[in-house]
């Protein structure tokens, strides 16, 4: 018996703080969505983690007047997944989908790929995510990939906006306790967090009355700072700009793109923030080092990736695929 959605496509773009669920049909259209918390089977297993999405599929499937059942939903499953950073996570995830039965045919990649492909007209490119954390990822129609094991300082990773707030509280404290040059930190950090000094913030940081994501609150504190032109603050964002770029160059190089002319697709919170001190460094430098590229913010959630990889799968043309993203896209600017 075939799937209930003919051709039809379920995508899942999965990060650590929420998901996103898309039911496609083979045309494009989209038959239904659901949105649900983060994906963390780093911490709960493979196979919790892929049941805890049970309901967002359910959701999705009942706004397109359907209900999940024992026929396959769907004819392909397409799902970027935050934590798929080694092989072995994605061959024990793919195998957990497959055994839900939800599509005819799996397939399970990181979800930088989502965001790469939302950003792409075709599965050929290369995106860096700036989020909490940093990750880059490139690709070619040919099925060639480029991309990074992304562990974090394990892996030769800085950046991305956890490791930013740190390194605003690492100078601002510096800057108090002599160590380190003066910046403007020392008194923009108090100033947001309405605490009298410094070592107040930290010491309510310590003593749990800030929590842990208030503390990641300084990541744009930094770039309020770094904006008014604070060097100390400016430091701190250009170690980011060479970060992101060493990444895109490293995926462009690796596959053989550096010599074309290719989108370098930039998206997480950090980089869609629009703190043009930072884009504007990025821009600088990417032209510096792989001139031929051509970077561009993601306009659209990285769902549509997600679901654009599916549809790739599916050998849906291309009237398809701009049915998808017209139903994505931004509202006009008033």
């Amino acid at each position: 018996m075939g799937a209930l959605v003919p051709g039809g496509v379920l995508a899942f773009d999965a990060g650590n703080s929420k998901t996103d669920v898309a039911l496609v049909a083979a045309d494009g259209t989209v038959l239904g969505t659901a949105r649900g918390g983060g994906f963390e089977p780093q911490k709960v297993g493979a196979e919790a983690a892929v049941t805890g999405l049970a309901p967002l599929v359910q959701a999705a499937a009942a706004q397109a007047g359907l209900r999940v059942g024992d026929v396959p939903l769907v004819q392909q499953l397409s799902a970027c997944l935050a934590n798929a950073d080694l092989p072995v996570e994605v061959e024990e995830l793919t195998g957990v989908f497959e055994r839900r039965g939800w599509a005819e045919s799996v397939y399970v990649t990181n979800d930088t790929f989502a965001l790469l492909r939302s950003g792409v007209d075709e599965p050929r490119g290369v995106a860096v995510v700036c989020g909490a954390g940093i990750n880059c990822s490139g690709m070619l129609p040919d099925g060639r990939t480029a991309r990074f094991t992304a562990l974090g300082t394990l892996t030769g990773d800085w950046g991305g906006g956890a490791q930013l707030a740190e390194e605003t509280f690492w100078a601002a404290s510096r800057a108090e306790d002599g160590r380190g040059p003066a910046t403007a930190l020392l008194t923009a950090l108090p100033l947001h967090y309405g605490k009298p000094s410094l070592s107040a913030v930290i010491e309510a940081l310590h003593f749990g009355e800030l929590s842990a994501d208030q503390q990641l609150e300084a990541a744009p504190v930094l770039f309020q700072v770094a904006a008014a032109g604070d060097a100390v603050a400016l430091g701190i964002v250009q170690h980011q700009a060479e970060e992101i770029v060493a990444m895109a160059v490293s995926a462009l190089n690796r596959l053989d793109l550096l010599g074309e002319r290719v989108t370098v697709v930039l998206g997480g919170g950090v980089l869609t923030a629009g703190h043009a001190v930072l884009l504007d460094r990025v821009t600088r430098l990417l032209a510096e080092y792989a001139p031929k590229a051509v970077p561009r913010v993601v306009d659209v959630p990285p769902v549509v990736g997600a679901a654009l990889l599916g549809l790739d799968h599916t050998a849906a043309g291309a009237t398809a695929q701009a049915r998808l993203r017209a139903a994505f896209a931004p509202p006009p600017a008033a």
